[in-house]
């Protein structure tokens, strides 16, 4: 697993921890068209925040792992922004049950309370799920005495992820902790790596403006492939990485294509035909749905187009009166980030007293 990443709380606290961090962590694409369940990028400009305070001290218990899972408590005290039908129950919450999760991995005996703004419209196919629980567990992280390590917050993470999609799938979680694009290379045991992508290559998102259900677009998927089409979307996803590594725009637009799970769901988003017809003839390199959908997406070889081929799109969903909504975002977004961080009075206090200490110390030495 390439998961080095230490910015953003994930490295060890050499002071005392926060009592209060605000994560974000950015939408994503899950699939990328061509690698279902194995392929995500994360989008710039919008996604999901979560506020972890510390509501107690450390417990008085010992610090095994049942006596911690009995002692550590989180408790979601709000939820606001674009979905607010959520769960407040943290075993039913995705940052709720990622935040427990680093709670229970660190073996840490606190109790936290978070609050919730969704950025991320819910049943959109943007990763709304996955960046509530990466932003639960990187905001619990920052929290903590001693930090977990990516490998760790990737596992919490997913572990918040579940509650909404009923399996560990890594297509979005990775890309929002992360940032850029992902690749999924082994799932027992989870390896991920960063893949490369030409650096004119921009995305756009439309979401069409309704909402659609993962598990119901999960359900219409047969479960069996015809092996040629087995063996043609296996070589696509082959040439779809060599193109990102070599930045051969030709070859990935001949490979960023599904010709398995888009032709089942394509009947579950009206017009989705008629627009990727547009994309494509307006210079789109490839177009395909956005995770389980209704949100479609489209690469593109620059920033201009990537915007001219969302207003056609947005013009196909206009006409069968949906309310589109148009992003565009580079492929290289980055990853869930701490943004802010509050630390207690006292310990500011002193942290302050001891920089005056040293600085008069420090000019008396040099006269």
């Amino acid at each position: 697993m390439t998961a080095k990443n230490t910015r953003g709380g994930f490295a060890a606290h050499v002071t005392p921890p926060p009592i209060e961090a605000v994560a974000f962590a950015p939408a994503s694409v899950g699939n990328v068209g061509v690698g279902f369940d194995i392929l995500g990028f994360a989008l710039e400009g919008f996604g999901d925040r979560v506020r972890a305070r510390r509501v107690t001290g450390e417990s008085a218990t010992g610090s095994a792992t049942e006596s911690a899972r009995e002692s550590a408590s989180v408790r979601v005290a709000s939820i606001s922004g674009l979905s607010t039908r959520i769960s407040l129950e943290p075993e039913r919450n995705t940052a709720g049950r990622a935040a427990l999760e680093v709670l229970r991995l660190a073996r840490a005996e606190i109790a936290l309370e978070l609050e919730i703004e969704k950025g991320i419209p819910l049943g959109s196919g943007l990763g709304g799920s996955a960046a509530s629980a990466v932003a639960g567990a990187l905001a619990a992280n920052a929290l903590l005495k001693k930090s977990l390590n990516p490998q760790e917050l990737l596992a919490a993470s997913l572990a918040g992820e579940a509650v909404a999609s009923g399996a560990t799938h890594a297509d979005n979680v990775a890309p929002s902790l992360f940032g850029g694009l992902q690749l999924i290379y082994s799932l027992h045991p989870l390896a991920i790596t960063r893949v490369p992508v030409p650096a004119a290559v921009h995305c756009v998102v439309v979401h069409p403006g309704f909402e659609l259900e993962t598990r119901m677009a999960r359900a219409v998927l047969n479960g069996q492939v015809p092996l040629e089409k087995f063996v043609r979307q296996t070589a696509s996803v082959a040439g779809f990485i060599k193109a990102c590594m070599s930045g051969d725009l030709e070859l990935l637009s001949e490979t960023l294509r599904d010709d398995v799970i888009e032709p089942q769901r394509a009947h579950l988003i009206p017009g989705f035909e008629e627009a990727k017809i547009a994309a494509l003839k307006a210079g789109a390199l490839g177009f395909s749905i956005s995770g389980a959908g209704p949100s479609v997406f489209a690469w593109a070889p620059s920033e201009a187009s990537s915007r001219r081929i969302g207003q056609v799109v947005k013009k196909v969903f206009l006409q069968r009166g949906l309310e589109p909504t148009v992003f565009v975002s580079s492929v290289a977004a980055k990853g869930a980030r701490i943004v802010a961080q509050k630390r207690a009075a006292r310990i500011v206090a002193q942290k302050r007293a001891s920089q005056r200490v040293l600085k008069r110390a420090s000019q008396r030495a040099s006269r």
